[in-house]
C-alpha cells in the first residue's frame, strides 16, 4: 500500500535518515535506483534484524501508532536500555516525531513509516517484546470492528509477533473501545491486568502521556487503561 505525504515532507525528512525509515513499496522487492527512498533508508528495514539496526541486542517495544512522537520520546529517553520502534502511517505527522527524538538526542529509537495492518512483514516471529496501543482509532460503526487494532484478527497477528510472555500496554479515551477490547482479550484467552476506567485517578505510577492524553485528561475525560499479556 502506497501512503500519500505531503509534497514538503521528503525534503524535511532527509536530515533524520538515522530514525526514520520509510517503506512503501512491498516488502522483499528491491528498491530502485535513484529512488527517493535510498536517501532515507540509512537503516534498512531488517525483519528478524531490528537489533543490526540499533547495533545491539535488546527487548524490543513496539508503538503501533506513533502520532507526533511525545510518548515515545519520553519513554526512550527514560528507558535507553530498550529499543524503540514507532509505526505512523502519516509521513507528515512523523517529521514531528522524528524532531522530538533528534531534540532529545536519543540512538534507542526507530520510526517507521508503515501501515499497520501489515505488522506480520517487517518483525519475525517472537521478535517484539512489548507493544503500545494508544488512543488509537476506535472505528465505532460495527461493521468497522475488524479494523480496530485490538480486535481479535489483529490479536493473533500481535501473537506471531509477540515474544513468549510478550504485553500489549493499551489506553485510550474511548470506552465503548475499551470495553470490546477487554471483550477480544478475553476471547483470545489472554492475561489482562491492571485495568482501569480512569488511569489518572488511579493508583497507577509511572505513567507517560501522549499528546492526545495531555488535552483530553486535562479537559477531564476519563482514561481507560490496562496491560495484556500472552501466555
Amino acid at each position: 500500500m502506497r501512503l500519500r505525504r505531503k509534497p514538503w515532507v521528503d525534503a524535511a525528512l532527509e536530515e533524520y535518515g538515522d530514525i526514520v525509515v520509510i517503506k512503501e513499496i512491498p516488502f522483499g522487492v528491491p528498491e530502485q535506483p535513484g529512488s527517493s527512498l535510498e536517501t532515507l533508508n540509512a537503516h534498512e528495514h531488517r525483519k528478524g534484524q531490528w537489533h543490526e539496526v540499533f547495533g545491539r541486542k535488546a527487548p524490543l517495544y513496539v508503538e503501533l501508532g506513533t502520532g507526533k512522537g511525545q510518548f515515545i520520546s519520553e519513554l526512550a529517553e527514560k528507558n535507553p536500555k530498550i529499543n524503540f520502534i514507532g509505526i505512523e502511517a502519516q509521513q507528515d505527522v512523523l517529521y514531528y516525531a522524528a524532531q522530538k527524538v533528534r531534540e532529545k538526542g536519543l540512538t534507542n529509537v526507530r520510526l517507521l513509516v508503515f501501515d499497520i495492518n501489515h505488522v506480520l512483514d517487517i518483525f519475525a516471529p517472537g521478535e517484539v517484546d512489548r507493544l503500545y496501543i494508544n488512543f488509537c482509532d476506535p472505528w465505532p460503526k460495527v461493521r468497522h470492528a475488524k479494523r480496530r487494532l485490538t480486535h481479535v484478527n489483529f490479536l493473533n497477528k500481535y501473537r506471531i509477533l509477540l515474544h513468549a510472555g510478550g504485553e500489549i500496554f493499551f489506553k485510550t479515551d474511548n470506552r465503548p473501545l475499551f470495553e470490546f477490547s477487554l471483550e477480544q482479550f478475553e476471547a483470545c484467552n489472554l492475561q489482562v491486568a491492571k485495568v482501569t476506567f480512569d488511569l489518572h485517578n488511579s493508583d497507577y505510577q509511572g505513567n507517560v502521556m501522549t499528546e492526545y492524553e495531555k488535552k483530553f485528561s486535562g479537559m477531564g475525560t476519563p482514561i481507560n487503561r490496562c496491560e495484556v499479556k500472552f501466555p
